[in-house]
């Protein structure tokens, strides 16, 4: 399994915030929803993002696609030195007619529930840009396409899409010079390491060791050990337990989950052992992870 598909099963879009949003200058839009991930493509037009936590304003152009890492609040807005404006309500796009010399902007918010998901959070800025080249532009015409048409189901498709688009944005700015990607994405092309690294994830419950992950690399125990240290910072069997607890951590949220079926499923059949990996890399007991856990998601977003 590729890291990506770990990292963004259950990343969905949570209903295209805006749809289809049509706006008129002078105009401001405000999200505040506390998403950990803002997708914002303008379909026509362009526009800034600007963050309420005083950082440098981003331009975003019609193509482009910009990522906006929460839970801070941030503005799209015409002008960056005036955000405060009140903005014109938005009206979902319906004709070309309609939206002629106006900003079309689609947007998508994501809460991203788990430990896993935030993986690839930490790994981004703020706000992240992909300039029009990426190999999902295409896409613009035919989401604007499905804005406009008010085809039954439209609002599904649009989110589906939308997750199609975040893939590629993702992908494409973790390409880019400017970009830090984390050294776990860097080391999918390395042909020793990456091989070990989808075979850990393909199966993080087999009981690898040293000897059978060099196998998977096709070289011997000391060179893989000594490249994957050079590549990823660390042991290939600390990666291994660290990404196994992350792991762990999602399924103890699961109703009916116990620690024991959880220790199962990451590779443990002791479940002492366990917990004991798992209070080391988390900092708390699997029980007391569960229960914090079960508390924080009754509790309403701040």
């Amino acid at each position: 399994m590729d890291l990506f598909d770990d990292l963004l099963r259950g990343v969905r879009a949570n209903g295209a915030a805006l749809g289809g949003s049509v706006l008129t200058p002078p105009w401001a839009l405000r999200f505040a929803d506390h998403a950990h991930l803002t997708l914002c493509v303008p379909l026509r037009g362009e526009g800034w993002i600007v963050r309420d936590d005083g950082g440098e304003p981003h331009r975003l152009r019609t193509g482009e696609a910009a990522i906006v890492r929460g839970p801070g609040p941030f503005v799209f807005t015409d002008d960056p030195r005036s955000s405060a404006v009140r903005p014109e309500p938005a009206r979902d796009a319906e004709t070309d007619a309609d939206i002629d010399g106006r900003t079309v902007l689609l947007a998508g918010s994501y809460h991203v529930p788990g430990e896993v998901p935030r993986r690839l959070l930490r790994a981004l800025p703020p706000v992240a840009v992909v300039p029009d080249e990426h190999d999902c532009a295409a896409m613009r015409g035919y989401l604007e396409d499905q804005l406009t048409r008010g085809l039954p189901g439209r609002r599904i498709v649009t989110d589906r899409l939308l997750d199609w688009l975040l893939v590629c944005t993702l992908r494409e700015w973790f390409d880019r010079p400017e970009a830090a990607p984390p050294a776990w994405y860097r080391a999918l092309g390395d042909d020793v390491v990456g091989p070990a690294l989808r075979a850990m994830h393909d199966a993080p419950e087999r009981a690898w060791t040293l000897a059978s992950l060099a196998a998977v690399a096709g070289v011997s125990r000391s060179t893989f050990a000594k490249h994957f240290q050079e590549r990823l910072g660390e042991p290939p069997l600390t990666y291994l337990t660290e990404w196994r607890m992350t792991l762990a951590a999602d399924l103890l949220t699961e109703p009916g989950t116990t620690v024991a079926s959880a220790a199962r499923r990451v590779g443990y059949a002791d479940p002492s052992g366990f917990s004991t990996a798992f209070k080391r890399v988390k900092g708390a007991s699997p029980s007391a992870f569960s229960t914090s856990a079960a508390e924080s998601m009754t509790r309403p977003i701040p």
